[in-house]
């Protein structure tokens, strides 16, 4: 069974960054495609970023340009976003995504709190 574990949200004021991480606990290597959704409140789970086995990544236009996905070249078992110029509609529960062939498999979830 796989299993993601989130970590890194917090209370940040707006114009701020945080680094979320994702670790896996196997080779992220394994996986089709490694992502961050997030969740914000009454809204619907939406896509942030997304990372394909083959290295192609793609983001929402609204994170464009502040947000970054990257892996843990060492151990290859982490992914991070690396969040910048935070703003208070990036609110929500950021939640990590593998995709198998068969199946995804979700973390719990890490909450981000954009406020003054």
């Amino acid at each position: 069974q796989v299993q993601l574990v989130e970590s890194g949200g917090g209370l940040v004021q707006p114009g701020g960054s945080l680094r979320l991480s994702c670790a896996a606990s196997k080779s992220i290597v394994t996986f089709l495609a490694m992502s961050w959704y997030r969740q914000a409140p009454g809204q619907q789970r939406e896509l942030v970023a997304s990372m394909t086995s083959g290295g192609t990544t793609i983001y929402a236009a609204s994170v464009r340009g502040r947000f970054a996905l990257s892996t843990d070249n060492a151990n290859g078992d982490t992914v991070y976003l690396d969040m910048n110029s935070l703003k208070p509609e990036d609110t929500g529960v950021y939640y990590c995504k593998a995709r198998e062939p068969e199946m995804d498999h979700w973390g719990q979830g890490t909450q981000v709190t954009v406020s003054s």
